[in-house]
Parts: structure tokens; sequence; C-alpha cells
């Protein structure tokens, strides 16, 4: 096939679902999670960089040639991690989300995979498998250790794969379900969502008068969103955001882990001390005991995922053992084309 192909049918539907989970900040987070749906040889995507909830009013779909992703992936081909190679001609000249060999590697028509903040505050514990077992019975699911989204991702899913599983956790990542039907697929997403569900608890008031002599003269100031705060109320909380990096999304558009003010230490020196090793100043801080700072001009993708982090935070207890990233994955992270590419078309 040489020429752009007309969508399935139920496209209109997969757009819908995909702008009603994109536009739930429980489900997703700026421009994260994406969605498709296969028709014969064919595999409609999210775009990089676009938005979900965006889907009923602009073009986040591009077309991609499915036999020839799972070609690349079925011989190690390196292509595989380049989405933009298996477009067809004459589409917006958008590429497609970076992992679109995650969703080629599913035999179910319909997939969504999403951030939801349940799943997150689950997926990011070390006993993260035992957790799971205990909310997940009576679903037909599997547990995939984290990797750096693309092809090898995909492979790892595929290895777990059998023709009952429709649900995958993704340690330190998200959530994906599948099934046949756009219907499908929208009824498990929320039935698992349900399932994985983690009450917040709130740790305590901030003193916005405090942090706003703490941040005054500054190039930093206090978040329109007072749930920020609980990540510097909690003393659990504080070690547990500060010692690393969660999940691939907060690193891309906030930076590693969340740096924190040392005892009695000034704003001005907490940024002198954090970039003296040519690192950029960090987008927001925490004021422990106090509550959060954020740095003047912060991105609109940077503020939403410190919220993410705030959400996820508030359903893991203090004492509990998390997973991070490595030093390697962080960096991976960071130094990513096709991450870059988002970076860029959410900047605009």
């Amino acid at each position: 096939m040489t020429q752009l192909p007309n969508p399935p049918d139920d496209f209109e539907a997969l757009c819908r679902m995909s702008a009603s989970f994109g536009s739930n900040p429980m489900h997703i987070q700026g421009a994260g999670g994406n969605s498709s749906i296969k028709d014969d040889a064919v595999m409609w995507i999210k775009a990089s960089g676009t938005l979900l909830a965006d889907a009923l009013t602009k073009e986040v779909f591009v077309a991609t040639d499915l036999d020839r992703i799972r070609q690349a992936l079925d011989a190690n081909d390196p292509v595989a991690d380049q989405p933009a190679q298996f477009l067809f001609p004459g589409g917006s000249g958008l590429r497609p989300s970076i992992e679109t060999s995650l969703h080629a590697v599913f035999p179910h028509r319909v997939v969504l995979h999403t951030h939801c903040i349940h799943t997150l505050a689950l997926a990011v514990r070390k006993d993260a498998r035992e957790r799971l077992l205990e909310k997940l019975e009576g679903f037909d699911w599997a547990f995939v250790g984290y990797t750096k989204p693309g092809a090898n991702l995909a492979r790892s899913v595929q290895s777990v794969l059998t023709p009952e599983i429709d649900v995958i956790v993704l340690g330190n990542h998200g959530l994906i379900v599948a099934g046949e039907t756009v219907e499908e697929v929208h009824s498990l997403q929320n039935r698992v969502h349900e399932a994985l569900h983690c009450d917040p608890h709130v740790a305590d008031v901030p003193d916005l008068r405090a942090l706003k002599h703490c941040a005054q003269g500054t190039d930093y100031e206090l978040p329109d969103d007072l749930s920020l705060h609980q990540l510097g109320l909690d003393a659990g909380r504080v070690t547990q955001v500060t010692e690393g990096s969660l999940y691939p999304d907060h690193v891309i558009f906030c930076g590693v882990a969340v740096a924190s003010l040392k005892q009695d230490e000034t704003v001005e020196n907490a940024v002198q001390r954090l970039t003296q090793s040519g690192a950029p100043a960090p987008v927001w801080l925490i004021v422990p005991g106090g509550g959060v700072i954020v740095r003047k001009g912060a991105s609109g993708p940077a503020r939403i995922m410190m919220r993410c982090l705030a959400d996820v935070m508030a359903r893991i207890p203090g004492d509990a053992e998390l997973s991070y990233l490595s030093s390697d994955q962080n960096n991976e992270l960071l130094d990513w084309d096709a991450e870059k590419y988002r970076q860029k078309l959410n900047a605009n």
C-alpha cells in the first residue's frame, strides 16, 4: 500500500475514548499515553507529542504499516526504534508515538496505554508484583519490569503475552489494556483502574506565609496548585521523591528526582549547589516541612508532571520501599532524540 489508507469504521469511537481518558489526569497527564486501532495491515496510532485529550478536535493519529513494524521487530532490525519509517505517505507530517512497536506486538485490534495514577502508585514499589496480585485477581494480566520505551520494551511485553492476557502493568511506567473493540477496551480500562484504586493521604497544611518569605527575591514562586505542597510536608515523602526518579515522563519534563533545600539553606545557595556541575536550575524545590516552590516560567508540561507526582505519592505510604530508575536509565531518557522531539512539540 503506497497511499494513505482510510480509517476504520470505528475510528471515531476510538477518538471519543481517547479524548475521554486523555482529559482525565487520573488516567493520562499531558501528552503521555497513547492509543491505537488495527485495520488489517494498518495500525492507526497517536502521534508523538500530541494529546489524546485533543482526539476529537485535532488530527492526533497517524497510519503506520503494521506488517513492516512486526517484521522489523522479529528481525531485531534497528529500524523498529524509528517509527517514522513506517508511516504511510500523505499524512500530517507528525511522527508516530515512540511506543508504536509496543502496540504492534498485541494481537488485539484496540490498545490503550495510560499512566494512570493508581497504577503508578503500585508500579513504582519494590513489592509491586505482590500488591498487584492482591488487586488484580480475576483479570488476565502480566507484569513487565521497567525497560526504556521502544522496541526492547515491545519485545519484553511480547515475551509474556498469551492469547488470554489483555492487561499489562509496566513497572515504573504505566498500564496497557487491549481488546477487540473500543467499547471492550474502554470498559476494561475503567475496571482495572477501579481495582487498583488507592486512597490518597493528605499529610498536613502548608505554611504559605513562610514559603512566600523563602521564595521572595528569587526565581521561584509558590505554585497555583496547593496539592504540590504535600510532597514537602511529610519526611517520608521528602526522602522518597529526592532519592531518585520513578517513571520516564517525570525525567523528561522535570529532570531527575526532585531537589530539596538542606537545613538552613537559602534558595540561592541551593540553586548554586545544584547547578555547579553544569546542571540546569531545578524546575521546583522542596522546602522540607513547608511545601514546594516552583521556578517562574516553568513549562505547562512540567507543572502537569509535578501534579502527577503529587497524586502518585499521596497514594504511597511514606515508609514504602520504592524502585528507582538507575543513573543510566535516567541519562538515556534525557539524551533521547525521540523525547527531545516530543518536548519540542509540547513547548509549541
